[in-house]
């Protein structure tokens, strides 16, 4: 994430070599402002940190064989894949 961080607070950096050494286009040494990355780190954990219960869902999503329920649902007149849907849902609310 700090990778990410410095690249959004130092736009010449094309380089990053561990924690602090960073290099633009030219090879030429960036000056990093370690202010600007931690509140650059913090906001980007934030997003992440709000996108939890999305990934959450994904991952119970893709266990679903989605299509196979639509379908049995469709036949059978049942609501398998919505009670489903609504469970994982309920689970892993929006933030």
């Amino acid at each position: 994430m700090r990778d990410t961080a410095i690249r959004n607070t130092h736009a010449t950096v094309c380089t990053i070599n561990g924690d602090s050494d960073a290099r633009d286009a030219n090879g030429n040494v960036v000056v990093l402002d370690e202010s600007a990355i931690t509140t650059e780190v913090t906001r980007l954990q934030g997003v992440y940190d709000g996108q939890a219960y999305a990934r959450a869902r994904k991952a119970k999503y893709d266990a679903l064989n989605q299509f196979e329920l639509i379908s049995d649902d469709a036949i059978n007149g049942t609501t398998t894949h919505k009670d489903a849907i609504v469970a994982i849902k309920a689970k892993y609310p929006k933030g």
